[in-house]
């Protein structure tokens, strides 16, 4: 009689008796019944795993049967499984190659789970290193690398010592890579040993195979230490280029990829070596192209000839553009890497920008990535041609993409001054569309070519202002406002279109209230009569009715200002805006001097160094020698301009605003050029603090919020208590903004 189920597990069924009242077959399991099916079915696999399968079973067919099932198991997670690791120890012995395949296959994955029991295994293992069958020796040593428990890794070492002089090409290749794998386990071990000694006296192997497994564990090896140091002379780089061809398309792999430890002390060796190399480019692996690219790159740093690199990168664009005519996955990791050559190397893809264009299958991320290559491809000869393809782009269907298209040719109008009204020509034809996400992205680049381009292209504002209906976004709605601000004297009724924005102040975002704050206080410079009843009621609610500091702070700067000196404020809000270039586009140059290196590795799908992409990696550095080209590196042609620009401004007297050696210094140049501007801030303000800072304390902020002093830092920092504002100085006739324009 079945056992009754708990009233709350089987009240779907209608109780206890309705759950009794079910035939067997239509009950559902109960978590016994779970468990004694699993432990059922670990039984019936043990009990078909040591079946002798009678003596017409010579070829083990019922073991294999049932090692299927339990790896089929284990592939899917299925830890039952490792109750059957006596019985799997027991089958190991067998002499068959595919069943200690799969018996290997099941020891890598349970050994760390059940050490004691896999330590069980372990003079098989070693049994099978001096089997007469190459194939079983290269199977047990690759099982004793790959089981991370300590006994196996430390019985490994003697005998891989023996493999690596194998007679077999093939046990020599596996033992090859079984030195990289015993390093990751422990490298003191290894270090200690000869292992890496033997494995470089395998680079003069006969075998092309052997050779580049040796290089690739090397280089395994060289990434993870911090006291080995790998370095290849001219003449071992002869001759690993020379056995190029007769190796797998993997070993070309690695064989290029050692060839980026070779310093040139020659600018001919590397000319040389680079020309040698070229026919790897027409390989039908794209790993082996682009480690082929990556390799002449590196080259190129250190060859003096301007004609031979120029020869050198006409042979890197015909690779390049044949990758995108592969998988999606491919053509986004070719275009991603294409971003950077272009950086660096301008000429390689200069004539090839049709190649570019997206074509109506191709998957979003391929699309846009192939929309940042035609912007920084398109040039004042193929601007046509661009914003012909770019106004097709932003017909398409898909609102990201359509996005993306908007802003680029807003960006082209900033890149190209030239080109600037065709630009905005097709950025009108856009916005008359009436469609709602083109005109708010028509907005927010408008408002950064007006800053580019100040008092030439006024006549559009009425049309963006004929569309104001269609602003729901916040970025779209701060460049309107900011528009609106910046021409308050040119628009007639800039006052009541602030209102209309300002209805919503308590519901817009952070962003959108700053950019009404600030374009308020224009109002009242440009306009007072017109912004003086508007500007206490924003500063009110700016400084009073938010809990947004930097709003808070902006407000009661705007609020001194205006109050102490309204010609000052007119000169700093109504101030010359820092230039707009599409320059900001661009990687740090040190940054972009280390992803060269990388390129066609995971770390140029983020752009990013790769050692902040992997925690692990080491970070990647072009080495010095004699035939290094410096002046044409990014790095140290900004240290120069650097330099110029500090020698400039200590002749004029003024403190120089950033360091060379630290612009040029390896790793992320932003984070360098943040830090100098927070050092440059704190060196102003203190120096202002004892004298403007005070004397405005005492003269013009009568009627400002309370102030808490802390000691001697009351002349540097003004802490609002949320205070009521005072009251604000009207503007005289020689401040009023109408009266001057």
């Amino acid at each position: 009689m079945p056992i009754p189920m708990p009233m709350h597990v089987i009240s779907p069924y209608g109780g206890a008796a309705a759950w009794n009242a079910l035939p067997p077959q239509y009950r559902p399991l109960t978590q016994n019944a779970v468990l004694t099916a699993a432990q059922g079915k670990v039984a019936e696999l043990r009990l078909e795993l040591n079946s002798s399968g009678g003596k017409k079973d010579k070829n083990f067919s019922s073991k294999k049967i049932a090692l299927k099932k339990i790896v089929a198991n284990m592939t899917m997670s299925n830890n039952d499984m490792v109750a059957l690791f006596p019985d799997i120890v027991g089958v190991m012995g067998t002499q068959s190659l595919e069943i200690k395949k799969m018996c290997f296959l099941y020891l890598v994955n349970y050994a760390r789970t059940k050490p004691e029991i896999a330590l069980k295994a372990l003079p098989i293992l070693l049994n099978d290193l001096e089997d007469s069958n190459p194939l079983m020796r290269a199977l047990a040593l690759r099982t004793l690398s790959y089981v991370h428990v300590k006994q196996y890794v430390e019985n490994t070492v003697q005998p891989l010592k023996g493999l690596l002089k194998d007679s077999d090409p093939y046990v020599r290749k596996t033992a090859a890579f079984c030195v990289a794998k015993l390093y990751d386990h422990d490298r003191h071990l290894v270090e200690g040993s000869d292992l890496i000694d033997r494995l470089n006296m395998m680079l003069r192997d006969e075998n092309p195979t052997v050779v580049s497994s040796a290089l690739a564990s090397l280089m395994d090896i060289w990434e993870r230490s911090e006291s080995i140091k790998l370095t290849i002379d001219y003449a071992n780089a002869s001759k690993i280029v020379q056995i190029l061809p007769d190796c797998s398309e993997w070993g070309q792999t690695y064989i290029l990829e050692a060839l980026t430890s070779y310093v040139p002390q020659d600018t001919s060796e590397a000319a040389l070596l680079a020309d040698r190399i070229t026919p790897r480019l027409s390989h039908t692996n794209s790993a082996v192209v682009l480690t082929c690219i990556r390799v002449i790159l590196y080259l190129m740093n250190y060859i003096d000839s301007e004609k031979t690199i120029a020869l050198l990168c006409t042979k890197l664009s015909p690779p390049l553009v044949t990758l995108l005519s592969k998988g999606p996955e491919i053509q986004y990791l070719a275009l991603r890497n294409a971003l950077l050559i272009l950086q660096r190397r301008p000429e390689v893809l200069r004539n090839d920008i049709r190649v570019f264009f997206c074509k109506y299958n191709d998957p979003i991320y391929v699309k846009v990535t192939k929309l940042e290559l035609i912007f920084m491809l398109a040039s004042e000869k193929n601007i046509r041609e661009v914003l012909t393809e770019l106004r097709e782009y932003a017909t398409e269907i898909d609102v990201h993409f359509v996005r993306k298209s908007v802003r680029a040719i807003g960006k082209l109008a900033i890149k190209i001054e030239p080109a600037a009204k065709l630009c905005i020509a097709s950025l009108l034809e856009l916005v008359a569309t009436k469609v709602s996400y083109i005109v708010q992205e028509a907005t927010v680049v408008i408002k950064n070519i007006f800053r580019k381009y100040p008092n030439q292209y006024e006549s559009i504002i009425s049309t963006l202002c004929e569309n104001l209906d269609s602003l729901d976004e916040p970025e779209a709605k701060a460049a309107m406002i900011w528009v609106i601000g910046q021409y308050a004297d040119r628009i007639e009724n800039s006052e009541v279109l602030l209102e209309d924005f300002l209805d919503g102040w308590a519901d817009e975002t952070h962003d959108v209230q700053l950019a009404l704050l600030t374009a308020t206080v224009k109002l009242f410079i440009q306009r007072p009569s017109k912004g003086q009843d508007m500007v206490p009621k924003v500063l009110k609610w700016a400084t009073e009715d938010t809990d947004n500091p930097d709003l808070r702070d902006r407000g009661y700067m705007y609020w001194r200002l205006l109050s102490s000196n309204p010609a000052a404020a007119k000169s700093i809000v109504m101030g010359e805006k820092p230039a707009i270039t599409a320059e900001s586009e661009k990687l740090d140059p040190a940054t972009l001097e280390e992803m060269c290196l990388v390129v066609g590795t995971l770390a140029t799908v983020y752009l990013k160094p790769v050692h902040t992409v992997f925690r692990s990696a080491r970070a990647r550095r072009l080495q010095d020698s004699p035939a290094l080209q410096k002046e044409r590196l990014p790095s140290w042609q900004a240290a120069q301009q650097a330099k110029l620009l500090t020698a400039r401004q200590l002749a004029g007297g003024a403190r120089p605003s950033l360091r060379p050696q630290q612009y040029a210094a390896n790793g992320n140049g932003s984070a360098g050029r943040n830090a100098d501007a927070l050092e440059e801030a704190d060196a102003l303000f203190a120096s202002m603090g004892g004298q403007n800072m005070m004397s405005s304390m005492n003269d013009g902020f009568a009627s400002s919020p309370t102030h808490a002093v802390h000691g001697e830092q009351s002349q540097m920092y003004i802490v609002n208590q949320g205070q009521g504002l005072g009251t604000m100085r009207p503007m005289t006739h020689a401040e009023d903004g109408e009266g001057i324009c």
